[in-house]
């Protein structure tokens, strides 16, 4: 499979360009800074998208909200906006998105980014990744997407090949905790790509 991954350089775009190279895929990846052995490009920009995208069989947004202490939600969802456009005019329908955690419920209704306990200093970035998969819920339904939420805690760890996926709810342990490293992630990510089970919907990953 040819795969576009934009946003390659990142924590977890870096993990799924791995390991879909790992199973024999193509990756190409598109970063805006022009990482190392990436394409350049603004993923805001639909006939840049357009460009990179054609000819492959997928493509994959890892775009993370800007961190800067700016406003996030504007330029992520030009980002989505792109994207999506970008996708269309090259003719390519796959789509699956790295998505947030904030936008899962812990509760019927309730999301986790709406928890008296979720970290101040996260909210703006889960805010803007729950705005883009009501984004694709509105505007991708001509695309084949996919969102995939992570655990309610990701980072680097091992690659262990077991999880569990759910849907739109938190999942926990017994003890309570949500968790996922980026490998696993991967893993799930890069699964759901060549299986195709969860088009049109949003998924999530833990251990």
């Amino acid at each position: 499979m040819k795969i576009l991954l934009i946003g390659a350089s990142g924590m977890i775009g870096s993990r799924i360009a791995a390991e879909a190279r790992d199973r024999g895929h193509e990756v190409t990846g598109v970063t805006r800074s022009g990482a190392e052995g990436t394409k350049v490009a603004d993923a805001s920009d639909p006939a840049a998208v357009a460009g990179l995208a054609a000819g492959h069989d997928a493509v994959v947004s890892a775009i993370a909200p800007p961190r800067d202490g700016s406003e996030p939600s504007g330029p992520l969802l030009a980002a989505v906006r792109g994207v999506l456009e970008g996708l269309r005019g090259a003719g390519v329908r796959r789509l699956v998105v790295v998505g947030g955690a904030g936008s899962l419920e812990v509760a019927p209704g309730v999301r986790l980014v709406d928890t008296p306990g979720f970290p101040e200093i996260y909210k703006r970035e889960a805010l803007a990744l729950a705005e883009a998969l009501e984004l694709l819920r509105s505007e991708a339904g001509d695309l084949d997407w996919t969102y995939i939420s992570p655990a309610a805690v990701i980072e680097p760890g091992e690659r262990t090949g077991k999880f569990r996926l759910g849907g739109d709810q938190v999942l926990a342990d017994a003890e309570g905790n949500s968790f996922i490293s980026a490998e696993d992630y991967a893993v799930a990510l890069v699964d759901e790509l060549e299986k195709n089970e969860a088009v049109g919907r949003r998924i999530t990953v833990a251990h």
